[in-house]
């Protein structure tokens, strides 16, 4: 049996292949129109006598059998977006929208002898990532609450359903396809069932797990391996409104060290509400952010959030007489810099000493939030990786480096040759003859390979390398009689005793 693939995205499938659902209702496959972390995208009929028309309602993800993210995801929809269970519950809060997608059914295939699970979803538009770009960065201040107050109805349901949403970022809000004034939050597969039957997970802190989540949003509780819970999607929510407001974020010139992110998540949100005023930028106000993440910030971990008070923090007169509907402007905000990244005024925050390179946009590698299970699985794999890989000798973990004089001057004989075999380890990758060392006085070694297994009765120890076994000995003399530390061989010049060379 093939070993699983780990986060591989799937061959493509023929054009007009035809999948049949768990329902027995046949999909027929168009053309890949995009692709996620994990699988592609298809559009799809359900008519089997003509092609696939480029104006088809309907896509198809696919992805390998044994990939979990598509299966975290059927299992949201199955047991948390059920078509009636939505319908009752926008009933019950006087909604008309719900921007989560809508679920046609799920099944599994196989071609080539390679098995696929497939899910049959509602055909979306662009993403909010894209129109952010477009528009250097920032969105209007209208719009960002506007869109605050859409996905506070969406996290209400799925968290009123047992689950967090736990990867909330423009690249996953889709724009209606037909509609582009309806914004749907999308991509669930990384989603999380925080309180199954009704129990709320504990609040444990897994250093293991730390820093879970995409890093410019994910949530202190995710840096401190805590599971995602409702406050921190909606923390998640809050630093995603300040960046779509101000274009940038006081941390995008750390995101290479998430510890130097959680601190200036943690200074943040301890200063509030001045930590947010101060970001204004463009005349945009952030009094509405602000007060949003210190409602946030006093929940705790297992607390429900009030939702309507929240809803009510992210109004302003316009939204108030609108009740946070109508179209979407998503056209670019004054002062902002179209195709790149936003300006920064002279009143923008000092972000510190720069660590490694800047933003790349919401590319950076998302942390899978995953069952014990699945912890092991990665972690033994993660692990054969690196015992195929060569390690260095640790005898020269210390020792300095000269590229034209092997080492520096005042440095004694054992570190000079340390120095000498960690220049030669870099160059030949573990070649086991250049370990073969010899000394003056003493009878010649046999190399590594031969040396393996066999037991010095007073030095060396069963199945220790001959670069390990020599160094021993070296430790054990050196302080005894320096001139037995003085190494040769044939390819280096004659050098002096450790006593001599330490100038």
């Amino acid at each position: 049996m093939a070993p699983p693939r780990k986060r591989a995205l799937p061959a493509p499938l023929p054009d007009g292949f035809t999948l049949i659902d768990t329902e027995k209702k046949q999909w027929k496959l168009g053309r890949i129109i995009g692709q996620g972390g994990f699988g592609l995208i298809y559009l799809a009929s359900q008519d089997m006598e003509m092609p696939v028309g480029e104006d088809s309602h309907f896509v198809i993800k696919v992805e390998y059998h044994e990939n979990g993210p598509l299966f975290s995801e059927l299992k949201f929809y199955q047991r948390a977006a059920k078509p009636e269970n939505m319908q009752r519950w926008m009933r019950s809060k006087t909604l008309d929208f719900l921007g989560i997608p809508a679920y046609w059914g799920s099944g599994l295939a196989e071609h080539n002898g390679t098995r696929y699970r497939f899910m049959v979803m509602d055909r979306l538009g662009s993403d909010l990532q894209k129109v952010c770009e477009r528009n250097g960065g920032k969105l209007k201040k209208h719009t960002v609450l506007q869109l605050g107050r859409v996905l506070l109805d969406v996290l209400e349901y799925i968290h009123d359903n047992e689950y967090v949403h736990a990867d909330i970022k423009a690249a996953n809000l889709m724009l209606g396809h037909t509609d582009p004034d309806k914004v749907y939050l999308a991509d669930y597969g990384l989603s999380y069932r925080y309180s199954p039957d009704g129990v709320h997970k504990e609040y444990k802190k897994n250093p293991k797990k730390g820093h879970n989540g995409t890093i410019e949003y994910t949530s202190i509780d995710a840096h401190n391996g805590v599971a995602p819970s409702r406050r921190g999607d909606l923390e998640v929510l809050g630093f995603c409104l300040l960046h779509w407001l101000c274009g940038a974020l006081p941390w995008d010139s750390v995101l290479k060290n998430p510890i130097q992110v959680q601190e200036a998540k943690t200074r943040l949100l301890g200063n509030l509400p001045g930590s947010v005023q101060e970001l204004s930028v463009g005349g945009a106000c952030t009094d509405e952010l602000a007060s949003f993440l210190l409602s946030v910030k006093a929940l705790d971990y297992e607390e429900r959030p009030d939702y309507q008070r929240l809803r009510e923090l992210l109004s302003e007169a316009g939204l108030r007489a609108s009740g946070g509907q109508g179209r979407l402007d998503l056209s670019m905000p004054r002062g902002a810099m179209s195709g790149g990244s936003s300006t920064r005024g002279s009143d923008w925050p000092d972000r510190g000493k720069k660590a490694g390179r800047g933003r790349g946009s919401s590319k950076l590698k998302p942390v899978v939030v995953v069952d014990e299970e699945s912890d092991e699985e990665d972690e033994k794999m993660e692990l054969d990786e690196a015992r195929s890989k060569p390690v260095p000798p640790k005898g020269v973990k210390r020792a300095g480096l000269n590229l034209q004089l092997e080492g520096p001057p005042n440095q004694s004989l054992y570190m000079w040759r340390m120095t000498v075999m960690k220049k030669r380890w870099r160059l030949k990758r573990g070649d086991p003859s250049l370990y073969h060392l010899a000394t003056l006085g003493d009878h010649q070694y046999p190399t590594p390979s031969q040396n393996m297994g066999k037991q010095d009765e007073l030095e060396g120890r069963p199945n220790q390398s001959l670069y390990m076994w020599r160094m021993t000995r070296v430790r054990k003399r050196r302080w005894k009689d320096p001139d037995l530390c003085r190494l040769n061989t044939s390819e280096d010049h004659p050098n002096p005793s450790p006593s001599q060379n330490r100038r």
